[in-house]
């Protein structure tokens, strides 16, 4: 956990999102270092420790995000549920910046975000308390079983939520059979990487 006055810091940056609902869109993105959950297929487990890593003062990161110009600001890990966040989100908010969440859930939310995207992860489950904050539901897809996978989470959120399958960038064989699995069950949606296809970070 870290104190209210920083976080540990993996990289912070202005960037175009490249997945989910809000694909396309510029956002500046906060990625705090800490992860527990493991999954063996992460593209960032420079992440993973909280080690090695400078502690950036929450007043720094409000100045940077407003002077990238972008309206969004996502808060990102490793596993950034780990710390306490409602000091940066409430300082972001009075900044008059959108905040969004991406998180595995694996630890209660603090923070009121904007928007949430709930990515469950087999090694560590979310907590359940989580359920009822989720926006966006994102299941990434390396084997038949992570669609039934999905569907256990989805009866978990609140009705609406935006639900989406996304392949895992090392198993592109999973790609037909998610687009089978959608037009079958129409609720989902498919999420892809578009930042990597763009070229960004």
């Amino acid at each position: 956990m870290n104190s209210v006055d920083g976080y540990p810091v993996v990289d912070h940056y202005y960037t175009i999102q490249g997945e989910g609902t809000y694909a396309g869109r510029a956002a500046y993105f906060i990625r705090l270092a800490g992860c527990d959950v493991g999954c063996p297929w992460c593209d960032t487990k420079e992440s993973w420790s909280l080690d090695g890593h400078p502690v950036v003062s929450t007043a720094i990161l409000v100045h940077c995000a407003v002077s990238s110009g972008g309206a969004v600001v996502v808060v990102t890990g490793g596993e950034p549920t780990m710390h306490q966040l409602g000091p940066l989100v409430d300082s972001l908010h009075e900044a008059g910046l959108e905040v969004h969440l991406e998180t595995s859930g694996a630890y209660e939310i603090t923070g009121a975000f904007d928007w949430v995207t709930l990515s469950p992860k087999k090694y560590s489950p979310p907590v359940a308390a989580n359920y009822p904050l989720v926006d966006e539901l994102k299941v990434v897809v390396a084997h038949r079983s992570d669609f039934e996978w999905g569907e256990r989470h989805l009866i978990h959120c609140p009705d609406g939520v935006r639900a989406s399958f996304q392949p895992e960038w090392g198993s592109p064989t999973m790609l037909p059979l998610i687009v089978e699995y959608v037009k079958e069950h129409p609720k989902w949606q498919i999420s892809l990487q578009t930042h990597k296809y763009l070229g960004v970070a």
